[in-house]
């Protein structure tokens, strides 16, 4: 378990991704939904780490991969708000393109989700409790986004280190980087692997 000042993160991952658990008091945001047809997983994982499921007020996805967004409905039905970022909107149904019918995927419904802009995602980050924000964070996919606490932890999925991006990638990887260092981003807390400095 790590600490920010009032904000507690723990990871509840699974088949080697990370999905982040932030809570402010018992207002808690999932970054990262988990694989899909895993939802007794990611129960089980929660319970491991006291996280009631119930308490998962807000979902946030850093893109619409299946690995990072695959339980987005399945956590819905569970009481989970689902927040997205405008950009991300298109992206969602997308997804589907690259699901088997051996994934058990849940379509994810459109109608019922927060959907936010960047400029609107400190206020809604502040109703749950938690002080920061969303920042477009392109470079795997156009639809990456990155959660910056206003305490320097950065959840970045998988914004990849510029020395492993790709040719056509590095400039816009880079750019994504050099964005999270300019608005106070210290502790990578990343979608697959260890934690580390910036």
């Amino acid at each position: 378990m790590h600490s920010a000042s009032r904000v507690t993160i723990v990871n509840v991952g699974y088949r080697s991704t990370n999905f982040w658990v932030i809570s402010a008091g018992t207002s808690r945001l999932l970054l990262d939904l988990g694989w899909p047809g895993s939802m007794d997983t990611m129960r089980t994982n929660l319970s491991r780490m006291d996280v009631p499921l119930q308490q998962i007020h807000s979902g946030l996805a850093t893109h619409y991969h299946i690995d990072h967004a695959g339980l987005a409905q399945d956590l819905k039905r569970a009481g989970m708000r689902l927040l997205v970022v405008d950009l991300q909107v298109p992206w969602i149904s997308r997804m589907a393109d690259h699901i088997k019918p051996t994934d058990h995927f849940t379509p994810i419904t459109l109608h019922d989700n927060h959907v936010v802009t960047l400029a609107e995602s400190r206020a809604a980050l502040a109703a749950i409790g938690i002080d920061g924000q969303i920042l477009p964070t392109p470079g795997h996919s156009p639809d990456s986004v990155s959660l910056l606490l206003d305490t320097g932890e950065v959840f970045t999925g998988d914004l990849t280190h510029p020395m492993f991006a790709t040719d056509d990638t590095v400039d816009e990887v880079t750019a994504s980087w050099d964005r999270l260092a300019a608005h106070g981003a210290t502790t990578v807390y990343p979608g697959h692997g260890p934690t580390r400095m910036l």
